[in-house]
């Protein structure tokens, strides 16, 4: 029964035309998980090399320390990044980027240049729409 509801919800057309609707979650889930602003921001920062927590923590404004042990996490069950715990006083861990983090690196790096490119536009268009928004309820 499921499966023939998941054959019905498969798009004919555009872009998930292409995906069988049985991967259509999965692949939902994956975009999720490679789209979260910190998995790309930690992807951006991996690509020069491992790093320790402290200092992803210290390249990576705003993200607080449950987030960052979480998404780390989350990227390394991904296979994305690798985690290496040396065995030294006191204990030293890296975080690099897997070969399957590599490839997704240079498009995450489109994705921080465009928003850096176009961030007064959209800035701008929000505004405008906010103003707007406030003009239609009065």
């Amino acid at each position: 029964m499921q499966e023939s509801a998941a054959t019905e919800m498969a798009a004919a057309i555009g872009p998930c035309a292409g995906i069988p609707a049985d991967q259509m979650a999965f692949i939902r889930q994956v975009l999720d998980r490679v789209g979260d602003k910190w998995s790309m921001l930690i992807v951006a920062v991996l690509q020069d090399g491992p790093l320790r927590y402290t200092d992803l923590q210290r390249q990576i404004p705003g993200i607080s320390q449950r987030m960052l042990t979480h998404t780390l996490r989350q990227l390394r069950q991904d296979g994305l990044i690798t985690r290496t715990a040396y065995a030294e006083v006191p204990p030293r861990v890296e975080y690099a980027l897997a070969p399957l983090g590599r490839g997704l690196h240079e498009i995450v790096m489109q994705l921080i240049g465009w928003a850096a490119d176009h961030h007064d536009e959209i800035r701008a268009n929000r505004s405008r729409a906010g103003t707007a928004a406030s003009s239609s309820r009065s």
